[in-house]
Parts: structure tokens; C-alpha cells; sequence
């Protein structure tokens, strides 16, 4: 004897449909642009490719300078995360880091890394001079926040960051291998030509470098987002019509 699978109710039918959507929703994903702060504004942001993780700047061509907040959740709680300049390649090795973690006691601290080679971390003074730092902890993620002055030459820097899961003795533990960990790189074009911003040209490179915003708030693809949100509406109201029809 065949048996006949009972239908689910209309309601949870809608609770399902439901859920999808809000997890299909880009306005659920991660965006920078949404990320506010109480005492700092930039004029840049991008969500960067790979650990999660986002980048505020801003850029000040007269003094020469680069104020940043890198925000990243550590890959444990008690772990880590850096932001780092290498002003010789594209890699770890030679880069200027800032790291982040909570101190012994608890508390939050922003520490400077010279990074001359994958076995060699020593804490000390950089190559650019560093100003205003100060990290957070809040909702489960780790910010950076840092004023670095630059050399005036430097019209681009190769960037780099970074999370750990864990801190010994007040040092970082090294960090893991995976994919996401080795492609945390990117470049970002700090200044633009007059004809590129006539034109309204991205300021970084699609490997990690943010794109002009002239607000916090902006949205830099909205067309992009606003369409997938369409198309999951249109998706969500068919599914519910069936569901109708079948009940």
C-alpha cells in the first residue's frame, strides 16, 4: 500500500520561504559602508576579499598621511588580527604590521611588528611614523585604528592583513595557511589623477583596495545589490503562490 506524504502546513511553508530570504539578502552580508564610528570618518571603504575582514582611509596628500581602521573578527576569541604596510613586495615578509589583541589584563592594545622574514616577528618601531592608535573589541570582531605618515613619493602601497587564534607571552601566535590566510593582500592607489576623478575612477585595485565613497554610507555597486534583492522578491512571492495553490 503506497502511503501519501502529508502536506506541511501553509505556515511553515512561509517560515521556510521566509528564512531563505533573509539569508539570501546582500543586506545581511558583510559592508563596510554600514560600519559607523563615534570619533573617526573616512572617505574610503571596501569590504576586503578574504577573512571577513573591512578597511576605512583616508588619505591627506599635504601631510602626507593614512588613517585607517581595519576591522576583522580573530579566528578565535583571545587570537588576533593586523593590518600592515610592505613597502618593498606584495608579501608578509617586510611588512610593517600593526597587531591587535587583548593585553594581559584584559584590555585592548595596538602593538607595532617589523616583519623581515615568516620566522622573524619582532616587536619595535616601524618604518612610517605611527600616531593616534587605539584597538576595540566589540560583537565578536577586532578594530585597528591608526594615522600613518608616509613618504610624499608614495602615491601607492601594497597592503596587507591578517588573523590569529592565539597570543603567547604577549606574542602573537603564528597565524593559519589556508587559501583565504595567503591571499590577504592587495594594493591601494592613494592618490588620484585629475582626469580619474572626472571620471570617477576606484581608488584601489579589485585584489583588496577600497573604492571612493562620498559618504559613509554609500553603497559602491547598488545597481549590483539592488538587483539580487529583486530577483530573490521575485523568487520568494512564486514560492508563496505555489504554496497557495497546492494547499
Amino acid at each position: 500500500m503506497a502511503f501519501l506524504r502529508p502536506k506541511p502546513p501553509l505556515s511553515a511553508l512561509l517560515l521556510t520561504y521566509a528564512s531563505l530570504l533573509f539569508l539570501s539578502s546582500p543586506a545581511h552580508s558583510l559592508n563596510c559602508s554600514s560600519q559607523k564610528f563615534s570619533n573617526n570618518l573616512y572617505t574610503n571603504c571596501n569590504d576586503l576579499p578574504t577573512l571577513n575582514s573591512s578597511l576605512h582611509w583616508t588619505y591627506v596628500a599635504k601631510t602626507s598621511s593614512l588613517s585607517i581602521a581595519f576591522i576583522a573578527p580573530p579566528s578565535k576569541p583571545n587570537g588576533w588580527i593586523a593590518w600592515a604596510i610592505n613597502p618593498t613586495q606584495t608579501g608578509m615578509a617586510g611588512a610593517q604590521a600593526l597587531i591587535a589583541f587583548k593585553d594581559s589584563n584584559g584590555s585592548m592594545t595596538v602593538k607595532t611588528y617589523n616583519i623581515s622574514s615568516y620566522a622573524s616577528i619582532v616587536e619595535g618601531k616601524i618604518s612610517f611614523e605611527v600616531s593616534d592608535t587605539r584597538a576595540e573589541y566589540s560583537a565578536e570582531s577586532m578594530k585597528i585604528f591608526a594615522t600613518l605618515k608616509l613618504p610624499k613619493t608614495m602615491t601607492e602601497v601594497n597592503h596587507i592583513w591578517q588573523v590569529g587564534g592565539s597570543v603567547s607571552e604577549g606574542m602573537p601566535v603564528k597565524h593559519e595557511f589556508q587559501p583565504e590566510n595567503l591571499n590577504s593582500k592587495g594594493n591601494l592607489r592613494l592618490r588620484l589623477t585629475e582626469k580619474a576623478q572626472s571620471n570617477g575612477s576606484t581608488v584601489g585595485s579589485p585584489t583588496g583596495a577600497p573604492s571612493p565613497s562620498p559618504s559613509p554610507s554609500h553603497n559602491p555597486n547598488p545597481s549590483s545589490s539592488s538587483g539580487s534583492r529583486n530577483t530573490v522578491m521575485y523568487v520568494f512571492f512564486m514560492l508563496i503562490f505555489g504554496a497557495l495553490i497546492s494547499n
